[in-house]
């Protein structure tokens, strides 16, 4: 085990927070060792001409995301901030992690069945009817309809972060198209070719294989039950901020990549214009949020979508992946009950635990919120991208007034949570180790059986003591390595 010279590491307050390469005492954890001692020993112009290879790979491929900014008139298209310093589990922790990610998107899966057929957790008063048939994302086209092998989440996207005492909770669970699949698979194949003899000797978990699981989990879904049903990724095209994402699935998975003008539907079913004609399309992964799916459904004005697409749908001649539906799983208020939910659908205990919340309707929960503002994080409940947040130990005492305020005007509308000392990994930074805050957003996808990425996508705050880790507010990534021994 390596010992990190304390003139390396004077940044380190090893009390306040849970640092995944380093230790209390400063010694570096064993699963970390050959990635410290590989950095540590690195020249700096060894170092910045990896970054600038690095950075010169991802413009070539165009690895960006784009960032819009309220008093910008037009959009940042940027590349995503990279760190080359790997974030490693070790096996037995990833183990853990996935039968508890198994577990949650089950249950989930389960409760978006009920709510939209029998409600027997509504009944059995599990959780308030209020809660369900107001939210946003619920959605009375869904009630009665059987989606394609009673899959509703075929890709999740579940937030983990880990406390000071290097405990794991769930932050959010992503249900209606999450991002960053894109990020983790192109990091990977940069950090195999720019750190081989270092990847190649740590054992880690390989994600390549994972496509071949997310293309079969789609195939699955097929209501014709054809060997080679024809998959369609639905973008909202080249201006959304995602789009990469959009264009390297498609390519990588063989789909075929269409906006709604590019679909059809006629006799109940929706086809792909092509040179050759019309061809039914049998699934579709939408990557665009239900409002838009269909204007004679949902939202008239839309036009990103295809009409009469809901029609095709309930009539069972198309699969859509994710459901319409599922955010009403994903609403930060639903959040609180989750673990109830696997203790109602599967007679278990919870292996993930979520962070404290408060449900901001009880008059309790909010009287207790109002007055620790300053201590909470309060978030909007259908919002996601790290917008609509409050996060008091950093926010100014006009901030928490105007949330106050609006808290006590529209309380269903947000909830609070017990702000979280999240871990922190060094990143490299003008060719020394720095520390920031990171998350892990962990990948499962559901067709006949589930799979979870191993590894996932580390989000990193890139800026000093922030806690925002997302894309959309300048927050970067890491590869992340699960070790197979």
């Amino acid at each position: 085990m390596s010992t990190a010279r304390q003139s390396q590491t004077p940044y380190y307050d090893s009390q306040s927070f849970y640092d995944e390469m380093f230790d209390t005492d400063f010694t570096v954890r064993p699963h970390y060792d050959p990635v410290y001692r590989l950095f540590s020993r690195m020249k700096p112009a060894e170092l910045a001409a990896r970054q600038q290879a690095l950075n010169q790979r991802m413009l070539e491929e165009g690895i960006t995301f784009t960032l819009y900014e309220p008093n910008q008139q037009e959009p940042l298209e940027r590349t995503i901030p990279f760190d080359f310093i790997p974030r490693v589990i070790p096996k037995h922790e990833w183990e853990a992690i996935e039968r508890g990610l198994r577990q949650r998107v089950q249950a989930l899966n389960a409760f978006l069945h009920d709510i939209y057929h029998e409600q027997h957790i509504v009944k059995d008063g599990v959780i308030p009817r209020r809660m369900i048939v107001s939210n946003t994302y619920f959605r009375p086209e869904m009630v009665g309809v059987d989606v394609p092998g009673g899959i509703y989440i075929t890709a999740s996207g579940i937030d983990l972060i880990r406390d000071e005492r290097g405990r794991y909770y769930v932050l959010e669970d992503n249900l209606r198209s999450p991002s960053g699949f894109s990020y983790l698979y192109k990091g990977r194949t940069m950090m195999s070719e720019l750190f081989h003899d270092l990847y190649l000797s740590s054992s880690v978990q390989d994600v390549e294989r994972s496509l071949n699981v997310f293309l079969s989990a789609l195939k699955s879904l097929s209501p014709t039950g054809k060997k080679d049903p024809v998959i369609a990724l639905l973008s909202p095209g080249p201006y959304n901020s995602a789009y990469f994402e959009h264009t390297f699935l498609a390519q990588q998975m063989g789909l075929h990549l269409v906006e709604g003008r590019d679909l059809v539907y006629m006799d109940h079913k929706i086809y792909i214009r092509s040179l050759n004609g019309l061809r039914q399309v049998d699934v579709i992964y939408r990557r665009i949020d239900d409002d838009f799916l269909d204007p004679l459904a949902f939202n008239p004005t839309s036009l990103l979508g295809v009409p009469g697409l809901m029609n095709a749908y309930r009539a069972g001649n198309v699969a859509i992946a994710n459901a319409p539906g599922t955010g009403v799983a994903d609403d930060k208020a639903v959040y609180a009950y989750v673990p109830d939910m696997i203790r109602y659908y599967l007679g278990e205990e919870p292996i993930l635990h979520n962070v404290p919340t408060y449900i901001l309707t009880r008059k309790e929960d909010r009287e207790y919120a109002l007055s620790h503002l300053e201590e909470l994080v309060v978030k909007e409940t259908s919002l996601s991208g790290g917008y609509g947040m409050l996060i008091g130990p950093a926010a100014s005492s006009k901030e928490i007034a105007m949330f106050a305020d609006a808290i006590r005007k529209t309380p269903e509308k947000y909830v609070a949570q017990t702000t979280m000392q999240l871990s922190r990994a060094p990143i490299m930074l003008d060719g020394a180790m720095v520390p920031r805050h990171i998350d892990l957003r962990a990948f499962v996808l559901k067709g006949t059986e589930s799979h979870v990425i191993p590894g996932g996508l580390t989000r990193v705050a890139m800026n000093e003591g922030s806690l925002i880790v997302n894309s959309s507010q300048g927050g970067g990534v890491k590869d992340t390595w699960v070790l197979s021994r």
